[in-house]
């Protein structure tokens, strides 16, 4: 079998991969709008005190780009950044939930090079019903690491949840327009698990760069996930973290932005989209709070098979 890739074309395409890569995370295949993430991640990281997060988000981009590679997989995903959406992701999580040792370093390398062959393999399950696997490779494969940081001292998970039933404690928030306006851009933040308004920003103004559509409905889902989170009475701290909101945002750009043929029938069904992904949100953090375990992009992945599976005509979502 000839070589897809060669060590030269791998060199000359391997940056515009790379940052496709990191688009990709928001459905968008464009190289500037990847590298406004990571000046948005580097900013929000090293505002946290946890500068590590972005260049585990680097070294997770850089790994499961390589792996797809050295796999010789082809063209038609890999260039449009589809290998390392998940690594990066990856690479955001194992600085955020795991302390910083050289095994965790390990692990991190080993977990998002998974991603690209686990998706790879999930695809051809997913494809059948027409579906794509989203972001699922990099929950799978980083639940299977976290769980197992329970047992492996080498990646100690000083900072998962402490195992326990949820309470839904309500802690006070700050219910000012400016407050507000922080926990919303926060929840578009989330998406790469960065706890900064101002990297909401840049992350709004990196979809502009691609998809004013996509920015739209990005902004409107974290919006909408914010005024059902509260109406809802759902915990303070999660709402004033904007942890209720990034899953939504990704369910908001899939249907209202990927996958539909914009009419107005599919931004209400996107809306309900919207809705119900912080109910599942919700529900997934009860269930996985007894293990410690953080939901990551699951509510996403579950909400938008649940509302792209039907195939009403009304909709008629574009397939990749």
């Amino acid at each position: 079998m000839a070589l897809i890739y060669t060590l030269k074309s791998t060199v000359r395409t391997f940056p515009r991969t790379l940052f496709r890569g990191i688009g990709q995370v928001m459905f968008q295949d464009s190289m500037w709008t990847g590298i406004l993430f990571t000046i948005g991640i580097f900013w929000g990281a090293y505002e946290e005190g946890i500068g590590i997060v972005a260049w585990g988000l680097l070294l997770g981009a850089i790994v499961s780009t390589l792996t797809g590679y050295i796999l010789q997989l082809p063209d038609t995903k890999g260039g449009q950044g589809l290998w390392g959406f998940n690594g990066c992701l990856v690479g955001c999580a194992f600085p955020t939930f795991l302390g910083n040792t050289v095994w965790m370093w390990l692990g991190l390398i080993l977990c998002a090079a998974m991603t690209t062959w686990v998706r790879s393999g999930l695809d051809n399950i997913w494809e059948k019903w027409k579906m794509s696997t989203f972001t699922f490779p990099f929950v799978l494969c980083t639940w299977f690491f976290l769980l197992a940081a329970r047992l492996f001292n080498g990646m100690p998970p000083i900072h998962m949840g402490t195992p326990e039933l949820p309470l839904g404690a309500q802690e006070a928030l700050d219910m000012h327009f400016l407050g507000l306006v922080q926990y919303w851009l926060k929840g578009i933040a989330q998406v790469f698990l960065i706890n900064s308004w101002v990297t909401g920003i840049f992350f709004l103004a990196a979809l502009a760069v691609s998809s004013l559509r996509a920015t739209m409905w990005a902004a409107v889902s974290s919006a909408i996930a914010l005024l059902i989170v509260i109406l809802w009475r759902g915990p303070g701290a999660d709402i004033a973290n904007g942890l209720y909101g990034f899953s939504a945002v990704l369910t908001g750009i899939a249907l209202g932005a990927t996958y539909c043929n914009y009419s107005w029938k599919s931004a209400i069904w996107t809306i309900i989209g919207i809705i119900s992904t912080v109910f599942i949100q919700a529900a997934m953090n009860a269930f996985f709070a007894p293990m410690g375990l953080p939901t990551l992009t699951g509510p996403f992945c579950l909400a938008t098979w649940l509302f792209l599976l039907p195939a009403y005509s009304f909709f008629q979502p574009k397939q990749n």
